[in-house]
């Protein structure tokens, strides 16, 4: 039992880390329902420390969540290494009248892809895996093959780096995407609810690839869900728990964690999340009733390694952030770093002239370099039924992420990270003044 070391009633003193926590808190207090707005748009609760310098991010988010009618967001800003912006706007909660604060935890869909990558790598560091290691011999898993059939031997070829890069051989626009097969996968295993990731990674080790390992790009979500089956038969530990003590704790991020699909089930902190076309479907646990598209229809547990992390936009930049100056970074090796954002070989990293294309997918990470001295922009989008996410890193020394508690504009034709991507470019180009300050002792206390 951890002794106390004061009472209620005492002197009334307060460690640092208490007194920050509390002025976080009050910060949210003093400037919720500050409009930063034009004069033209609605009031909307804005929460976070405001500084005028940085109101050209203030006059993005207040606008944007007003002209796309989102219930709320997040954004989070660093300056080398230094966060310097974190507000939230809008509702946590529409129906309660809760707004967003700027450590609120959202689903991040699959901005989860790049935290899981850093996991694996950590373990290539350490000697106990290597990134062309056949995944097969690392599984320990059994195929689920249906009668009559036979594992598409081109399973033996996919090695780790293939399912960091996407280049595993599976392609959803082909053949589908089986993290949406939760429903018939589960019945192929006799379950009552939806299939797990493990059961998922088995049921496609008996179908057949799309393409041949290594040889093209295609995003797929399953590499991700291997990885994870990886990282728990290497570590003889549970993904979350290992992913959570070893890429962020050493950061001081302790409140993202993995979500649940269910809205009973919500984390204390964590957004409401609204379907912007009002959708509803079965609910994959029993009874099976009609629920909300983003609240059980869709197998949120199971996403797990390639999309199940829910996360502030402070603990996203946070990661993003423990990468801008290398050598001193907690998490991997300069190496390793480098590694992460190198251009892979073949059509994943040229296009069929051999010339470099000007985007690829390293481990974990999008990658578009910038200009001749090796510099390059990184980021990850996330994008589910009620929730969006964006974390990028600017080869400038910007980072920064934003989130939202819907997914796609009313009519349902375009994606807000889409649109907001170019955005916080030119609003990020407009601030003339950084301030010094770093509020990460402030929210991560």
């Amino acid at each position: 039992m951890r002794k106390k070391t004061r009472r209620m009633g005492g002197s009334g003193k307060k460690s640092r880390r208490q007194f920050l926590a509390a002025v976080a808190s009050r910060a949210c207090a003093i400037t919720c329902y500050r409009p930063v707005t034009p004069s033209t748009s609605p009031m909307i609760p804005v929460c976070g420390e405001s500084d005028a310098d940085l109101a050209p991010f203030d006059e993005l988010m207040t606008s944007f969540v007003t002209e796309h009618q989102v219930p709320g967001a997040a954004l989070a800003v660093t300056k080398d290494g230094s966060l310097v912006y974190a507000r939230g706007f809008g509702w946590a909660d529409v129906e309660a009248k809760r707004p967003v604060a700027p450590k609120a935890l959202f689903r991040i869909a699959s901005v989860s892809k790049p935290i899981t990558a850093v996991a694996v790598l950590q373990l290539v560091e350490r000697g106990l895996l290597k990134t062309d290691d056949k995944v097969l011999d690392l599984l320990g898993l059994s195929p689920y093959l249906q009668a009559g059939t036979k594992p598409d031997e081109r399973w033996q070829q996919i090695t780790v780096a293939d399912c960091l890069r996407h280049t595993g051989g599976w392609d959803r626009d082909v053949s589908g995407d089986p993290i949406g097969w939760a429903r018939e996968i589960g019945a192929a295993f006799g379950l009552r609810g939806p299939a797990t990731p493990a059961d998922i990674v088995r049921f496609m080790m008996g179908q057949p690839l799309d393409f041949e390992p290594g040889s093209r790009f295609a995003y797929s979500n399953l590499g991700y869900l291997v990885l994870g089956r990886i990282i728990e038969k290497v570590t003889g530990e549970k993904y979350e728990a290992h992913v959570k003590r070893e890429v962020l704790e050493p950061l001081g991020i302790r409140s993202a964690r993995l979500g649940f699909a269910l809205a009973r089930r919500r984390a204390n902190g964590e957004v409401k999340y609204y379907d912007s076309q009002h959708r509803t479907g079965p609910s994959l646990w029993p009874p099976h009733q009609q629920v909300p598209v983003q609240y059980g229809v869709d197998n949120l547990d199971g996403f797990e390694a390639h999309g199940g992390w829910i996360a502030s936009a402070v603990d996203l930049v946070r990661f993003a952030a423990a990468f801008d100056k290398p050598e001193a970074c907690r998490l991997l090796r300069p190496a390793t770093i480098a590694e992460m954002w190198s251009r892979p070989a073949g059509a994943a990293g040229y296009e069929a002239d051999g010339r470099p294309k000007a985007a690829y997918y390293g481990y974990g990470w999008s990658v578009r370099p910038v200009g001749d001295e090796g510099q390059a922009n990184h980021w990850h989008s996330g994008h589910i039924a009620g929730s969006e996410a964006l974390l990028v890193r600017r080869w400038d020394g910007l980072d920064w992420a934003v989130v939202f508690n819907t997914a796609n504009t009313p009519d349902g034709k375009n994606r807000l990270v889409t649109l907001i991507d170019g955005l916080i470019h030119q609003a990020a180009d407009q601030v003339k003044r950084w301030p010094s300050r770093n509020l990460f002792d402030m929210y991560l206390a």
